[in-house]
């Protein structure tokens, strides 16, 4: 057996999925907005329970390694470590924005370019494009839409935008090559078949320098108070 959990913690939605050598044992996730700190823990104990997994038998966990929500994958991150420690498995870090790409592979007909967005405020989202084979054609950055961007790419090619970040860009990118599928997120279950690849490979992570892939450094703005007369 090969059996690994893998925790999805970087957009809103909560998932956990078993996998044991790329094969599905059982998944749950939660659409409920900042549920990840208080519903990580159960939903873990629901899926081994309903897989009739004993936790000491996991060979390695996976986590979502970002870019995304900050404190969804802050969270993440730190429950994949602390399991990690407690029962001295590897862990294994997969990007987000991979996980989303892999996950259209199926209903890419056409083998458009594919670009998996995820929403960063305003304008701004965290983005790639990578092929129909999935190789990367523009690297992840942090990236401010407006109807100049992805020009170089749609006048040759037709590119599939999806995620949290596409649907905000719709009225931005109006060039008759671009496409948008609406409702993908990441999916835990394809984050598991990406981690049992990995582990084959020994692709893991180091588990004490790891940190999830943010992208940009988080801040925190002091509100405006008015000056006192």
């Amino acid at each position: 057996m090969a059996i690994i959990l893998s925790l999805e913690t970087s957009a809103s939605i909560c998932a956990v999925a078993l996998h044991d050598k790329g094969v599905l044992l059982a998944s749950a996730e939660l659409h409920i907005e900042q549920s990840h700190a208080s519903k990580l823990a159960s939903l873990i104990r629901d899926v081994t329970a309903v897989a009739a997994v004993d936790m000491k038998n996991l060979q390695a966990l996976a986590v979502s390694s970002g870019p995304g929500s900050y404190t969804g994958l802050r969270i993440g991150t730190a429950t994949a470590k602390g399991l990690c420690y407690a029962l001295n498995i590897p862990l294994i870090a997969v990007n987000t924005l991979e996980v989303m790409a892999r996950q259209m592979v199926g209903v890419n007909v056409y083998q458009a370019l594919l670009c998996p967005m995820i929403d960063a405020r305003r304008m701004e989202v965290y983005c790639m494009v990578v092929d129909a084979a999935l190789q990367p054609v523009q690297p992840v950055e942090a990236k401010i839409v407006d109807e100049h961007s992805f020009l170089d790419l749609l006048d040759n090619h037709q590119v599939l935008f999806f995620g949290s970040g596409a649907e905000k860009c719709r009225s931005v990118i109006t060039h008759d090559n671009a496409r948008f599928i609406n409702n993908i997120h990441p999916s835990v279950i394809t984050l598991g078949v990406m981690a049992s690849e990995k582990l084959e490979k020994n692709e893991i992570a180091e588990l004490i320098a790891f940190e999830p892939y943010y992208l940009k450094e988080f801040t925190v703005k002091k509100p405006v108070t008015a000056e006192p007369h």
